[in-house]
Parts: C-alpha cells; structure tokens; sequence
C-alpha cells in the first residue's frame, strides 16, 4: 500500500478533523469547573449539527493546549461526553461524535449568560413584608435548637398535611385569633395560599363548573380559576363586599365561589354580616363550596379582626386559606388550608401526588414560634410598624394636588386604593410611576367584567417611612 493511503498518514488523520476547533467554542473561563465548561460546549456544537455525526473529535493534547487546560481536563471532559452517548470512543483511531445524537435549534442551545436577578420591589409594591430583627434571630435560635437533634421526620417521607406539632399549633392560634373551627386533622400546611387555592379548586371544581369570584379581584386567583376550565363570573363588590342575591341573578348554579370577606382583595371593602349570612346560606342550599381567602387579617388598626366566615358556617360548606407569608415573610412559603371533609380526601390525595409533603425542616422551629409566644409579640410589633407606614403613606398622598386623588385609610391590610378623580389612565400613570422609581398596580386591570375604575392599588408593608412619603411626592409630580 502507497504510504499516502496509510491509516497512520498525518496528512490523512488531520483531514478527518476540524481545522481550528477554538474558532468554535466560547473561551472557556480562566476560573471554575473547567471540564465542565469544555464538556458543554462540545455538546453544544454536537447538539447544534456545527460538528456532525461520525466527525472525529481533537485530541485531548490538542484542546489542553489550545485552550490552556490540564490534560486531566480534557480527558474527563471526553469521558463526560462518552457517558452521555455524545462521542465513542474508537480504540486506537480517537473519540468521534457519536452516530446518534439529538439535533436542537440554535436558539435552543444558545448560551442566554447569567440569570437575571430579581430586583428589589420598588416602594409601594405589592406582596412585601415587614422584616423584623427580634423575630428572625429567634427564629434563628428555634432552627438551630431544632438542628442540633433532628428529629427522625427528617428522615422518610411524612403526611402530606404536614407535621402534626405545626398543625396543632395552627389550630390553636386559628381558633383563638380567628373564630375558626378547625382541628389538626383538617390542616394541610402549604406552600403559601396560592398552592392551597389550586388544590382546592383541583379538588372541588370540575372543567366548565360556573365559579363566582369578586369583580373587582385578586389576579392570582382569577387566573387559577380560568385555567381551572372552570366558567368565571365576575359578581361585582359594593360597600357591603360580594352580593349573593346578585350572584344568584347572574349565574344561578354556581359550583363555588372565591371570596375575600375580611378584606377584600383590592378594594378593602369588610362584608357585612347579612351578607355574610346570605352567602353561607347559599352554598347550603346549592351545595355549593365557598373558598375563604384570609390573606392578611392579622393587621386590623381599628380593632380585634373580624372572626372568619369560616367560624359562622354550620354546614361545613367553607374552605379557609391562609398564610405566615404576609405576616413574617415570603421566603418561609408557609401556608394552610382548613379543609372541609368531604374535600379532605380528593385534597390529600392531589397534596401527595404533586408535592408529597411539604419541607420538614422549618416546619418544628415555626411551631415553637406559635407555641412559645414569639409569633403573637411578632404580630404586635409588626402591626404597629405597618401601622405607622400606613399613616406616613395616606399623609403623603393626602398632600398631593387637591382633586387628583381620593385616599382614605384602611382600617386593615397591607394596601390602600387611591381613586382617580381625573380622567386619566391607570395603567399609564403606573406605567410611569414605575420607570420613577414607584411599584403603584393598576386598579382597573383588577376587573372582571363590571366596569372597571380607574385607580392605584399601593403596598406600604416592608418600606420606611421616608421612602413612602418620597414615593407620594413621586406621584404628585406624575399626576400634576
């Protein structure tokens, strides 16, 4: 055989591969896990069809060199990519691209760089708690006591209610601080009230299912309830919350309904007792489930909170939701539902398939919380905190030009409604209000099908004083 035909031909062996493999692959970082970086950007050019099936790749000298790797580098980055059926290796010939491979978009594979941060919420958000220093390093010392001798629950898989100390304890504050009857056995600790909203829509609501909801409303709950494939009625909200009778006109046999009695979500209205009353009576009559959602209750500045629907309700027609995400923060993702039981079954049973239980580790310590009298100091310190910025916020506002806006305080809550009085639009004002610096909802984007009012739905929880009132002069300069 003429030496040019020889496997062993230099010539020969560099025609099977690339030219220049580093004009192909991104400069790999000086720092970090190197091999995996190399790793995935052979694969991305794999996956991409740049290098094509049945190519030989470099050798590992080659790529050490040309990307100034150890060798050790490139040989594990090999292996990687053999282990995932990426390239085989041929003894004696080289490592090539495996004959089978999947073949993806450019788009698909692009490097879209480092995750985006989640900013800061802007002053006047939505959804923000009061951080308060006492309660997080007890906590702290509740986390770690708890640690120090870990309890076997952390150890296998637990009820999907979640751990029977932290229901207890749940029970007992509901009952006490919220006229809820309830024991343990009904609790599902959640992660925050959203997760307990779409269990019991799961459970209780089947697709084209007519399902009242308050117009205006909560958006959150809107969507869960629309993507449900359950039939959603707006029934608008007077000065005395959701009118059942109004209901009834517009859609008589309704399934359940999603209200928020206490406070409602986003105008702040309390329902009435009569209204209460009629509601319950309703789902009584047309075995309908009523889904309670209690989202902050625990900040009332004129009073005790009301006592809950749920507490006046002998026909076990009412689902209560609550959370600790308003009321200690978010990042816990603590919440529950009071479960009534004919529910509870079809509750547990979506609970364990989708989620199993929730996390154990923090669930001992936030029990020691509500037992040992923390969480009820927490809530009074805290109360009085949002209290004030909810002062500095309606002072600030109630500053602005005279006309533009109608602020009255909320006797409860973590939000105020400021009113357009002008013909201006909402959804342009906060769209301004946000590139200034001001994180204002717009109120008319919060209904259902009931004429929508024009104002702005702003936070004032988790923000000093002096940022609301800046935030205030803010929106006096866009309205002016």
């Amino acid at each position: 055989m003429p030496l040019a035909h020889k496997r062993t031909n230099p010539v020969l062996k560099m025609t099977t591969n690339l030219p220049d493999w580093s004009a192909l692959m991104p400069v790999l970082p000086g720092e970090g896990p190197r091999t995996r970086e190399l790793y995935a950007a052979i694969r991305r050019l794999i996956e991409a069809g740049v290098v094509p099936a049945g190519a030989k790749l470099p050798t590992t000298r080659d790529l050490a060199r040309r990307f100034g790797l150890s060798r050790a580098s490139a040989v594990a980055a090999f292996e990687m990519l053999t282990a995932d059926g990426f390239a085989e290796a041929r003894v004696g010939a080289g490592t090539f691209v495996a004959a089978q491979v999947p073949h993806l978009p450019v788009a698909a594979v692009n490097d879209r760089g480092p995750d985006l941060e989640v900013s800061l919420p802007l002053p006047c958000a939505l959804g923000v708690a009061t951080p308060d220093a006492r309660t997080l390093r007890v906590f702290r010392s509740l986390l770690a006591r708890r640690l120090a001798r870990p309890g076997p629950e952390h150890f296998h898989y637990g009820d999907p209610r979640g751990g029977l100390a932290l229901r207890q304890a749940i029970a007992a504050y509901l009952r006490s601080a919220r006229g809820v009857r309830c024991d343990a056995e009904q609790i599902i600790v959640t992660s925050g009230s959203q997760q307990g909203l779409d269990l019991l829509i799961r459970a209780a609501i089947r697709p084209g299912d007519a399902v009242w909801i308050e117009d205006p409303c909560y958006p959150m709950a809107h969507a869960a309830l629309a993507h449900s494939g359950g039939h959603v009625v707006g029934v608008p909200v007077d000065s005395e919350g959701l009118d059942p009778v109004l209901g009834e006109t517009l859609c008589p046999r309704a399934r359940a309904v999603y209200v928020t009695p206490s406070h409602q979500f986003p105008l702040g209205i309390t329902m009435t007792m009569r209204r209460r009353l009629a509601l319950i009576e309703w789902a009584r009559r047309n075995e309908a489930w009523i889904i309670e959602d209690d989202y902050d209750s625990e900040f009332r500045y004129a009073g005790p909170p009301l006592t809950a629907l749920q507490g006046m309700d002998a026909s076990g027609r009412v689902a209560y939701l609550g959370t600790f995400s308003k009321v200690l923060f978010p990042g816990l993702r603590v919440g529950y539902a009071v479960v009534p039981e004919p529910l509870l079954d079809a509750v547990l049973e979506l609970r364990a398939r989708t989620d199993r239980h929730p996390p154990s580790l923090a669930e001992g310590a936030l029990a020691d919380l509500l037992n040992e009298g923390h969480f009820a100091a927490h809530l009074r310190r805290s109360r009085r905190r949002v209290h004030a910025a909810r002062d500095a916020l309606v002072a600030g506002l109630q500053a602005c030009r005279a006309g533009v806006l109608d602020v009255t305080a909320p006797e409860q809550g973590l939000h105020l409604v400021a009113k357009l009085t002008s013909a201006r639009s909402d959804v342009e004002i906060v769209a301004a209000a946000k590139g200034a610096g001001v994180g204002a909802r717009a109120l008319s984007s919060m209904f259902v099908t009931a004429q929508p009012q024009q104002g702005l739905v702003l936070g004032f929880s988790g923000f000093a004083d002096e940022a609301l009132r800046a935030a205030a002069a803010t929106l006096d300069a866009l309205l002016g």
